[in-house]
């Protein structure tokens, strides 16, 4: 069957509420991982993952760090309006956004829209002892997000401050709770770095330093990318086929070494979190774009959500693809490639360059379970049959994987 044909209620489980993890373990590393080798399921300890991976191998990890993307404005009526950061969109470089002064605008999902028809919004913040005015002014909807335009009355105090102090970390809805001061550490990763995301890419909340030096002493490589998640990786599809899905627009940012690395490993990775591996994966096709045409911009190499699929796409060697984007970089003199993806990778996806995953337990009928049967050749429900009969928890919270396809 064609990829875009897929029937989404093929990918339904049932997953009842009390098996959702509501509260991450004390001790991170302690959760279980299923580990999933060629058809055979097994489980361990997650402080063990380890011994599952070979010496020599690369492994690639998303160091975005969520930020506190939830704005609460209360109006003269009473009413509460929460604008909700999607995406930078003056200055739309995240790192400048968080540097901005007196003035930034973003593109925002806006809670209670109706009761925010027109007019400013105000709160005054009290930032080191001194009173500060912030307003949030609504311009032109895009999409199905609004232009947010933000002010505040200070050249001292950085955007990124005013989130530190205003803003609150936006759990997923489906833990159906209120933030709590502990998620502010237990919902980033321990190597989390780059500021951007709206939710946490949370195969990595896994790891303590204790895995990491682990993995080191295996013999193990590790290489950082950054993938900043959006808000729409919560965002189901409701359309019966997964074509009338549209796929969010992720912005990626992979370091020139990173590339070398990936040819030095015989462009093979273990990918943490589905991040990583969209990440991943879109740079072959950004590789194809550079041998296509070797002028086009960092905008232009941007990797629609089916051009995987589309014919005439696969023929190119992975080494030569990853080869001709280092050049590009070289030629452009670019320590850093920016970019962004829509990549959709569902069952008939051909996998370029992750050949493991360490994953967590995704929700049913959703793209990132798609991902998952693409790399399990379609053997999914194994997996999460023996989940489910196991007591393994699930979701962002929950336990992990270890999957060998």
């Amino acid at each position: 069957m064609e990829t875009k044909h897929i029937r989404i209620s093929d990918f339904n489980y049932p997953l009842p509420d009390e098996r959702i993890a509501k509260f991450p373990l004390a001790q991170r590393d302690e959760s279980k991982l299923l580990v999933y080798r060629k058809g055979e399921v097994s489980e361990d300890t997650f402080r063990n993952l380890p011994d599952y991976l070979p010496e020599g191998a690369l492994m690639v990890f998303n160091n975005t760090k969520v930020i506190q993307a939830r704005l609460h404005f209360r109006k003269d009526t009473g009413a509460l309006i929460e604008v909700f950061l999607l995406e930078p969109a003056q200055p739309t470089d995240y790192e400048l956004m968080f540097q901005t002064r007196g003035h930034c605008a973003w593109l925002c999902m806006v809670g209670n829209l109706k009761k925010w028809k027109e007019g400013t919004l105000t709160r005054t913040i009290d930032m080191k002892g001194t009173p500060l005015t912030i307003t949030a002014e609504r311009g032109r909807q895009v999409g199905t997000s609004h232009w947010v335009d933000f002010r505040w009355d200070s050249d001292d105090i950085s955007f990124a401050e005013i989130l530190e102090t205003m803003g609150e970390l936006p759990i997923p809805p489906y833990l159906n709770r209120e933030t709590q001061e502990s998620d502010k550490t237990t919902y980033q990763t321990v190597y989390s770095k780059i500021k951007g995301s709206v939710a946490a890419p949370t195969a990595g909340l896994h790891f303590t330093d204790r895995v990491l030096e682990a993995i080191d002493a295996h013999g193990i490589d590790r290489e950082e990318l950054t993938l900043h998640v959006g808000a729409g990786t919560f965002k189901p599809v409701k359309s019966e086929e997964i074509e009338g899905h549209e796929m969010h627009t992720e912005y990626v940012s992979v370091r020139r070494e990173t590339i070398a690395k990936l040819l030095n490993h015989d462009c093979r990775a273990i990918a943490v979190g589905t991040t990583s591996v969209r990440t991943l994966e879109s740079l072959y096709y950004m590789g194809l774009k550079v041998m296509r045409n070797p002028d086009a911009t960092e905008a232009e190499l941007h990797v629609r959500q089916w051009e995987p699929y589309e014919v005439g796409s696969e023929k190119v060697e992975v080494r030569s693809a990853l080869q001709a984007l280092l050049e590009w970089l070289d030629r452009h003199g670019l320590k850093v490639l920016h970019s962004s993806t829509q990549i959709i990778i569902a069952p008939g996806y051909d996998y370029k360059i992750v050949r493991m995953l360490v994953t967590n337990f995704h929700q049913p009928q959703s793209t990132l379970l798609l991902l998952v049967s693409a790399f399990v050749h379609g053997d999914w429900r194994r997996i999460y049959d023996y989940a489910l009969a196991h007591d393994f928890r699930f979701l962002s919270y929950g336990d992990s994987s270890l999957l060998i396809p």
